[in-house]
């Protein structure tokens, strides 16, 4: 694999060349820019496409990197250089999640810790390369077209999962809790339920709850207007009734 394309943003001069220096001692990846600036850093990305990755300081006059990191955000999935941000303030951990940052650094850190975040940085670049992109659709119960996992954003990782492993999903506000059945702890996943929904094939699960996605293969008793799967026992609500009845008229 090709060394990593990054750039640097610090307006600390200090903090600015440890971070190039630690870059430089980095075999995988390769500096490209130094800036003091998140304005000159967005204007260079703009001549720069083929950048990759980015390492962020937050505080900054004119533009922040929080707000350097929003605009990024708005462009097309997947196509922008990904964030590491590097910053002496631990406040902003659950903002960078938001804008899908890959690590937080928090000043001062050393390179053991650099190079944590930087490996990781490699990582998610290499899974990405081997990571199928957005076939065709395949037609309605077209055989053997069905991918057998997906992809999660967990904490600052991107997480393969296993389409069988999935006992259900549950839907907290902006985040979807996976239950796994190889795990005892549930995957958090910074997503919306309906997000997670389009993601799973409709084969396979069904929504039978504002709140709760199932593995339909996973139901092990249906009791009145509810389901059991393992321990959990998952109401049906008024919404999902008629799907849901459809797949007892096969289920039975």
């Amino acid at each position: 694999m090709t060394p990593l394309k990054c750039i640097a943003v610090d307006d600390e001069p200090l903090a600015l060349g440890l971070v190039c220096a630690f870059i430089e001692q980095t075999p995988f990846l390769e500096l490209i820019g130094r800036y003091t600036s998140a304005v000159e850093a967005l204007r260079s990305l703009h001549e720069h496409p083929d950048v990759e990755l980015l390492f962020l300081d937050i505080q900054m006059p004119e533009l922040t990197g929080m707000e350097l990191a929003r605009v990024l955000d708005r462009g097309q999935p997947g196509t922008g250089p990904r964030i590491i941000f590097t910053t002496a303030f631990n406040q902003y951990a659950l903002e960078g999640y938001r804008v899908d940052a890959l690590d937080y650094l928090v000043k001062p850190f050393s390179y053991e810790e650099f190079l944590r975040a930087a490996t990781k940085a490699r990582g998610y670049a290499e899974l990405s390369q081997t990571a199928p992109t957005a076939p065709p659709a395949p037609a309605a119960g077209a055989p053997g077209m069905e991918e057998e996992h997906l992809f999660l954003k967990v904490e600052y990782e991107l997480v393969r999962v296993a389409l069988d492993d999935i006992l259900y999903v549950e839907g907290l506000k902006d985040y979807v809790k996976v239950h796994l059945r190889s795990a005892p702890r549930p995957l958090l996943s910074l997503m919306s339920l309906k997000a997670m929904e389009e993601k799973l094939p409709a084969r396979r699960f069904l929504r039978i709850h504002r709140s709760f996605i199932v593995a339909l293969d996973k139901i092990e008793a249906i009791r009145r207007n509810t389901v059991q799967i393992g321990s959990a026992s998952i109401a049906v609500s008024d919404q999902y009734k008629e799907p849901f009845a459809q797949f007892l008229s096969r289920w039975s």
